[in-house]
């Protein structure tokens, strides 16, 4: 009997599919949005990091218990139960196919540096924007392998730019000493800037789960899902603290609050002009790394759903794949789902659709975060899945994390979280109806 071939979605794709979808637009806008939080936007950092460790804790060890397509949906359900596994599971489904809106939007914005039409023409970025959504369809389609191919060279690009950055503090500590950090003065600390600077890192920590969903096309997953979650994502920590703490820390804020790139402006700040040039260099690569994430997160909204047809909670042509193995019809309907999504919104500028749809996916993330945590303490209080003592502290900080974060957001964006929740409600129903008059007429 011949050995079966490996699956598409090795060790080093899912790492880069983590690292990937974390590592999107966020990087290199956030350092302007968190100037005016000084000191407090570091120690928010730390407590990001710290929150998506937990997380990518309980993520692994969820996988290596329940190596299955479908994430979130199949730990919530296992835990809770059916409805609370389907209302998480569409949840996450939205903010996935609204993450992919925002990426798509994030990198024309990128790209009008280059063509100046896009920023000032809001039918004409629109219809490049749903252009570049459906590229990134057609190679998911084409097979978990080539999209995993995509993801692992974009992945590898963007990061050139960022070692780039660290790269130059390094070079600055050396040569100027520590006078050259903005001092640490404890009586400009305070919990909210804290919280509020918090709520901004989170949309860019999004993704720790990101290796969890297609299980089904991952080779040995788990041993390389939770490998490729705890590595990805404390890699990505790294990165981003690096980063933004040496931009944040070594640029007046003056130059920095505001900035349409703060990456440029820090470095153009110590390496002395080229700032034009450093802006579009720049461009090119927030541009390649927002593409980057979108290919990983359009990977995400087909095969979630897939899953999720599969264990009968959608309906079952949403479960068909093409010969590759991939579910093309998912990947239309959520692509088409964008489309509507991007259009809708295309009279608003590139910046304000981008803050609506962020908004929009960073709610609908934190409900599976909340379960997902939540699940380890319930499955290993019933003996489902292992649980240390040390675990449940993990999956203990995870929750507080999580619930602690929709504080951050604030009620508005809670609300719009369980608005989105409620939406599912009817095709739960509906799908539960299906369900039995099918098992009625079999009988």
């Amino acid at each position: 009997m011949s050995a079966r071939p490996p699956k598409p979605l090795g060790l080093w794709m899912c790492v880069a599919l983590v690292v990937g979808n974390m590592i999107g637009s966020g990087v290199f806008m956030l350092p302007a949005s968190l100037a005016p939080y000084g000191w407090n936007a570091v120690i928010a950092w730390l407590i990001t990091i710290g929150g998506a460790l937990c997380l990518a804790l309980v993520f692994a060890r969820l996988a290596q218990a329940f190596p299955r397509a479908g994430g979130p949906f199949v730990y919530t359900e296992e835990a809770f139960g059916r409805p609370a596994g389907f209302l998480v599971a569409w949840s996450y489904w939205i903010s996935v196919w609204v993450s992919n809106a925002a990426l798509a939007i994030a990198a024309v914005s990128y790209m009008s540096v280059f063509f100046p039409a896009l920023a000032k023409t809001p039918a004409l970025a629109a219809t490049v924007t749903v252009g570049v959504v459906w590229i990134a369809t057609a190679i998911n389609c084409a097979g978990a392998r080539s999209a995993g191919w995509t993801q692992l060279v974009t992945t590898i690009l963007k990061l050139f730019p960022l070692v780039a950055v660290a790269g130059l503090a390094g070079l600055v500590l050396l040569r100027k000493g520590g006078g050259a950090v903005m001092p640490f003065e404890p009586s400009a600390l305070s919990a909210g800037g804290i919280t509020a600077a918090a709520a901004l890192t989170l949309w860019a920590m999004l993704g720790v789960e990101s290796a969890t969903i297609p299980a089904e096309q991952v080779d040995q997953p788990a041993r390389n899902i939770p490998r490729s979650t705890l590595f990805g994502t404390a890699f990505t920590g790294l990165i981003y603290l690096l980063v933004s703490a040496s931009v944040l820390l070594l640029t007046p804020v003056s130059v920095l609050k505001g900035s349409n790139a703060p990456l440029a402006d820090f470095m153009a700040y110590h390496g002395g002009g080229g700032g034009g040039d450093l802006r579009l260099l720049l461009a090119a690569f927030a541009a390649i790394s927002a593409l980057g994430a979108l290919n990983g997160w359009v990977l995400l909204q087909g095969e979630l759903p897939a899953a999720m047809a599969r264990d009968g909670v959608f309906p079952a042509w949403m479960a068909k794949t093409s010969a590759n193995g991939t579910p093309v019809r998912a990947h239309l309907l959520s692509s088409a789902l964008v489309t509507i999504l991007v259009l809708t919104n295309y009279a608003k500028s590139l910046a304000d659709a981008f803050t609506f749809m962020a908004l929009l996916a960073t709610t609908s993330s934190l409900f599976a975060y909340l379960f997902c945590s939540l699940a380890v303490l319930k499955l290993g209080r019933e003996g489902k899945m292992p649980l240390s003592r040390g675990l449940a502290i993990v999956a203990g900080v995870a929750a507080v994390y999580s619930a602690w974060t929709f504080y951050g957001a604030g009620w508005s964006v809670t609300m719009w979280g369980l608005v989105l929740l409620a939406a599912g409600a009817p095709l739960y129903v509906w799908m539960r109806h299906v369900g039995r008059r099918s098992s009625e007429t079999v009988q």
